[in-house]
């Protein structure tokens, strides 16, 4: 997510009453999370287990809970609660924007789109050419969707996050100041959910077909004509490349990426990256034939041991 405008690191370390290390006026263009983080940005981190991920990462200033050798050419934030300072700069970024209409003001629709009624079209939306939103779909503040796409009735656009941090007194929510990017001639069936990403865009891309009641989480990223069935659950930050076909009910993992062109069987629990090209079925997830080999062996156990009796 990046800022409005350039702030110093005075002006963020204000904002959070917070120490800093670093030239006062080092530069601070945005806010990201780890995966997604470029040079001007802010990451957070708050266990020692991910200090070096995040003081190496390509984050320029880094907000952390305890006094560490600054690295050179970057800058530090120190606060006694990063979790909760990460959730303040998001609030002030990107605020809630209240709506008392169906269909915002501030949104821009192309020609030739149609929005059947009870249909909710938030702040700052920007929605494409030609495209056919039908009745109770509601779309979330910043959402952009390109041309010729087609979203069914009861699809959500635009939910936070499942992201939360264990307290003593409950689960603290990581706010989410994401988007969500729709890609042109993409199709998305009903009651379909797709939650923004935390910092950045969950995507999906060009030509993608999603059947009904498919979840994609924050900050995924679903490559062009890929083809998703019904009741399929996707993990946020997961990476899908391009021409991927999942069947019904299959559940992954975060942090994953499945490559180009694999076919993933019904009911497969995705628990680890798997190359393109080639057939997946199972949980843990196997190659189709190993693992169909694996059901047929299996089966053949009673005759084996009435053979050893």
């Amino acid at each position: 997510m990046k800022f409005p405008k350039i702030y110093s690191l005075q002006e963020i370390a204000s904002l959070l009453n917070c120490e800093f290390i670093g030239d006062k006026d080092f530069p601070v263009s945005g806010m990201n999370e780890i995966h997604v983080v470029e040079p001007g940005d802010i990451v957070f981190v708050d266990h020692p287990k991910y200090y070096d991920k995040a003081l190496q990462s390509a984050a320029t200033i880094v907000l952390i809970n305890k006094k560490v050798d600054c690295p050179e050419g970057k800058a530090l934030l120190i606060s006694d609660d990063p979790f909760r300072d990460f959730n303040v700069l998001t609030r002030h970024f990107k605020p809630f924007q209240f709506a008392n209409v169906a269909i915002s003001t501030s949104a821009v629709i192309g020609e030739g789109t149609l929005i059947q009624p009870n249909s909710f079209i938030g702040n700052h939306v920007k929605i494409g050419k030609n495209c056919l939103i039908h009745s109770n779909v509601s779309i979330y503040d910043h959402t952009v969707i390109g041309d010729n796409v087609i979203i069914h009735a009861g699809t959500i656009l635009g939910a936070d996050a499942f992201y939360y941090k264990k307290r003593p007194e409950g689960f603290d929510q990581l706010i989410s100041g994401g988007r969500v990017v729709i890609e042109d001639n993409v199709g998305i069936g009903a009651l379909c959910t797709i939650d923004k990403g935390v910092t950045g865009d969950t995507t999906i891309g060009e030509g993608t077909k999603l059947d009904n009641q498919v979840h994609v989480g924050h900050d995924t990223i679903i490559g062009k004509k890929c083809l998703i069935a019904s009741q399929t659950g996707i993990a946020g930050c997961v990476v899908i490349e391009d021409e991927v076909t999942i069947w019904g009910q299959v559940g992954t993992t975060s942090g994953i990426t499945i490559g180009a062109k694999a076919v993933i069987m019904g009911q497969t629990g995705v628990t680890k990256s798997v190359e393109g090209g080639k057939s997946y079925f199972g949980t843990p997830i196997e190659e189709s034939r190993e693992k169909l080999k694996q059901l047929a062996n299996i089966k053949k156990i009673p005759e084996i041991l009435n053979k050893l009796k």
